[in-house]
């Protein structure tokens, strides 16, 4: 196969992601992020920072589309569908973000071959985006 890269980039209006906190609360906090990005996001020991949500749903869309599949509507490369807990946003060993795939978001990455996945995020406090860059060698 040859070299190859992927890449996926969502923004997100973080005003989004705080309506829909207090519309659903924890019913869509559960639904959406790992109990390890609820706790990075602040929800364990005070008020949920909310950009920080919003960045890391802009990762696992971001995520989503570098495989190739996308959360709303289109299936995995297999038919089965991404789930938002298989793609996971984790804190690395000096605190940068890093994805961490599970389920059929770690199948898609090891049927497309990619040996490496890049994340980067940034907010404002009214947007966030996240870029993914997955690399096939």
């Amino acid at each position: 196969m040859p070299k190859m890269l992927y890449h996926g980039v969502d923004i997100i209006e973080v005003a989004r992601i705080r309506h829909a906190v207090e519309r659903w609360g924890t019913r869509f906090l559960r639904r959406v992020f790992t109990p390890g990005e609820l706790a990075d996001c602040g929800l364990v020991v005070h008020a949920p920072r909310f950009e920080s949500l919003a960045a890391r749903w802009a990762a696992k869309e971001a995520a989503a589309k570098a495989l190739g599949c996308g959360l709303s509507g289109l299936a995995a490369g297999t038919g089965e569908w991404l789930h938002f807990h298989e793609l996971e946003v984790v804190r690395g060993p000096v605190g940068r973000p890093e994805l961490r795939l599970h389920g059929e978001a770690a199948a898609v990455a090891v049927a497309l071959g990619l040996t490496q996945l890049a994340l980067s995020l940034s907010h404002t406090h009214e947007h966030a985006i996240a870029s993914v860059i997955g690399m096939r060698v």
